[in-house]
């Protein structure tokens, strides 16, 4: 079922996906500069260790919204996430 993101809200659902994402891709971005973890220093470690809480905590924050708005829309919560995430990742194909 197709779910349609609109006003406010759909504004606000990819804000906070759009956040996560741009937070994964920096714990990525690390374990592809700095190779395999075995090999980094206690600097590095500390620098992962952030990105992935700052991932953690937007990843959490966007859960939690998508939650709440597919209970606001009766919807089932798996089709809003795949709405926001398909927004986010693929605006072109919302035409």
């Amino acid at each position: 079922m197709a779910i349609e993101l609109t006003g406010d809200r759909a504004d606000e659902l990819i804000r906070l996906q759009s956040a996560s994402d741009v937070a994964h891709a920096e714990v990525l971005r690390l374990a592809e500069a700095y190779g395999p973890i075995a090999g980094w220093t206690q600097e590095q470690l500390s620098e992962r260790d952030a990105a992935y809480a700052a991932w953690r905590d937007r990843a959490a924050d966007a859960q939690a919204a998508v939650t709440e708005y597919a209970r606001e829309i009766e919807k089932p919560r798996n089709d809003v996430e795949a709405a926001v995430k398909k927004a986010v990742r693929h605006p072109a194909s919302e035409a």
